[in-house]
């Protein structure tokens, strides 16, 4: 059944050939998404194998940085666990995983790499009590502009991999935000901040133990870190609060 199945993914490849989706180079019958070549050079950051890294000290740098501009969120914070799959470098090819996601319905592609994230995520022992999922929300006219929200793509994947609750109405998108694509650190921590709240009656079914919360790319963490301040400011100090995305900016 094997060789059959081989044979026709073959046919299937030679009526419709399939690209890696960073050289563009044709793709060989055992290769997905990407060719051995990309394959070999994946920018994995391998955060995932220390609970202390780069994102997460970003992370939890902007959350310190929020409790201090709203001292009623102030107190003890347990250390935020954050992970990402690969390094984004705006010059690097890599970028088009996330990009085909986001502007070209890619969700083959999608799901693919959120599958690879979810299972070096959860195979750690500081994310394996997570149990619910939630993913940064979009504004509903952006939504209805694009049709979809690729973060929700990304989460519905983690948590169908750990068996988890994917709450994808937990968090709305209060107001219309600019696009944080070209804005400054500092603009972009303005520009969503007290973007997010929490829908109470969502919220109140549940207690959670450890939300984790995804998008696409990490870039300043002034996303994250404004669900979080959302989140933390409903549900208190109970549970904890850790990210999780596609891409990590770095800042070298």
């Amino acid at each position: 059944m094997e060789s059959v199945g081989y044979c026709l993914s073959a046919l299937a490849d030679i009526a419709m050939p399939r690209c890696c989706i960073v050289c563009g180079r044709q793709l060989g019958t055992r290769e997905n998404h990407l060719c051995l070549y990309c394959s070999a050079d994946f920018p994995f950051t391998r955060f995932w194998i220390s609970s202390h890294n780069a994102m997460a000290d970003r992370f939890n740098l902007s959350i310190s940085r929020d409790m201090e501009l709203f001292p009623e969120t102030a107190g003890y914070e347990k250390y935020s666990y954050a992970t990402a799959l690969f390094y984004y470098h705006g010059e690097a090819a890599y970028k088009r995983i996330p990009q085909g996601l986001k502007y070209r319905k890619q969700f083959g592609e999608g799901r693919h790499f959120a599958g690879i994230l979810a299972e070096r995520t959860f195979s750690c022992s500081w994310f394996s009590d997570v149990d619910m999922i939630v993913p940064v929300p979009l504004h509903w006219r952006r939504r209805w502009s694009r049709g979809y929200n690729q973060a929700e793509v990304i989460a519905a994947e983690m948590a169908a991999v750990k068996g988890c609750r994917m709450e994808p109405g937990l968090l709305v998108r209060g107001r219309y935000t600019a696009t944080q694509t070209r804005l400054s650190v500092e603009d972009k921590k303005s520009n969503v901040r007290n973007a997010f709240i929490v829908r109470e009656k969502t919220a109140g079914r549940f207690s959670p133990t450890h939300i984790m919360l995804v998008d696409d790319v990490f870039t300043t963490g002034a996303t994250m870190t404004a669900c979080h301040h959302a989140l933390r400011k409903f549900f208190g100090r109970g549970p904890r609060i850790s990210a999780a995305a596609l891409g990590f900016v770095s800042s070298d």
